[in-house]
């Protein structure tokens, strides 16, 4: 039988990005859960994950309830993920249940609860070389089924909701666009002696472009190394992320071939990040395609002029705020480096347009978008 949801509300989250990955869908689900818990901590919320790692602590302390595989399921974590939570559920009075990465647990309809579906990007749907067929198979099938049986679909951005509308069919009326945040470190003014600290941590050049984003082919990279070749600048290039290491290697090359001096920092935490965009000369971006942007966000927050590619969601995040070019075209780009490394007052103007861009993405906003979604429900 269907419960009827009243206040306080019981929500239960696929956890597993938030216990486990340091990455986009990670900090996706952290800051989600960070924020419903600052903003609604009334609110019941049961975190639903194969394995914890004690990587980050406060997801056991309350409003939060971890919950994990036992007994036989214990052997087969990942199996338990898709089929077994719902029987971990059962008698948990859940109201909502929230797929926090574009999936939801078969069988989670006999709980009686309603159902909501985060929808991050379809890139396996534009760039299907970039996936292995065996996953993007499995990925596009469990994509179908939650789209075809969540009661409502979560786009983190405009773009996102365009393309589940197109490649999965998903109608207007169930598909709601709730932008994600960032880190609280990003709302907070950067000291001068954290600056120097992570300056002299990380030995960083006094002058350079920065990206932040995983080492590999989407991301474009090496695109960076080209127009700072063609910009005759002799900027250095900052790197933060870690990834594949053949694409790394390529990098390397790369920079060489350019004479453009190259630092790639692998083992930045979340804490040296706001430090090291706000002593950037500028952030570029020219990633073929994201379903957000999260370092967009950030180095808007951080004062940064930024530079990214054209086409894709980002101007749904910095506006006017950001000089936007082909990803493919490392002149322009170049171009655009050369432009905005000089202190002229139009970059003046698209820092501070980014910034004020940034107000919609507060947490209490997030927050309050989030629980009117359980709550239409």
């Amino acid at each position: 039988m269907e419960q009827t949801a009243t206040y306080p509300l019981t929500i239960a989250y696929d956890a597993k990005r938030a216990y486990l990955n340091y990455r986009g869908l990670g900090n996706y689900s952290r800051n989600l859960l960070k924020q419903m818990a600052q903003f609604y901590g009334e609110n019941r919320y049961v975190l639903c994950t194969p394995a914890d790692k004690g990587l980050y602590p406060w997801l056991d302390l309350q409003p939060f309830e971890r919950v994990t595989p036992s007994g036989l399921w214990s052997l087969t974590p990942s199996v338990w993920r898709r089929y077994g939570i719902p029987g971990a559920l059962k008698d948990k009075k859940i109201n909502i249940y929230h797929g926090l990465s574009q999936e939801l647990p078969e069988g989670i309809e006999r709980l009686g609860c309603k159902t909501v579906v985060t929808m991050h990007d379809a890139i396996f749907m534009r760039y299907p070389e970039l996936y292995s067929t065996t996953y993007r198979h499995s990925f596009i099938r469990r994509n179908e089924s939650a789209c075809r049986r969540a009661d409502m679909i979560i786009a983190i951005s405009e773009q996102t909701k365009r393309d589940y509308m197109e490649f999965f069919g998903v109608e207007e009326r169930r598909i709601r666009v709730v932008y994600q945040g960032c880190n609280e470190l990003y709302w907070q003014e950067v000291s001068e002696a954290e600056k120097q600290r992570v300056h002299d941590q990380f030995g960083l050049p006094r002058e350079y472009a920065l990206c932040v984003g995983a080492l590999e082919e989407r991301k474009n990279q090496v695109r960076i190394i080209e127009a700072i070749g063609a910009s005759g600048t002799g900027l250095p290039l900052v790197l933060v992320g870690r990834g594949n290491e053949k694409y790394k290697q390529q990098l390397l090359s790369n920079a060489k071939h350019y004479g453009v001096q190259i630092a790639i920092i692998e083992n930045a935490n979340q804490a040296d990040l706001p430090a090291i965009y706000t002593m950037a000369s500028l952030f570029v971006y020219p990633s073929l395609f994201e379903g957000f942007g999260i370092p967009i966000l950030e180095a808007a927050r951080c004062q940064v002029p930024i530079i990214a590619s054209s086409g894709t969601c980002f101007e749904e995040i910095a506006g006017e705020g950001a000089l936007y070019v082909s990803p493919t075209d490392s002149e322009v780009l170049g171009e655009a480096i050369r432009n905005t490394i000089q202190d002229s007052e139009q970059t003046r103007e698209r820092i501070q347009t980014a910034l004020r861009n940034t107000e919609r993405f507060r947490a209490e906003n997030i927050a309050r978008e989030i629980m009117q979604v359980y709550q239409s429900l």
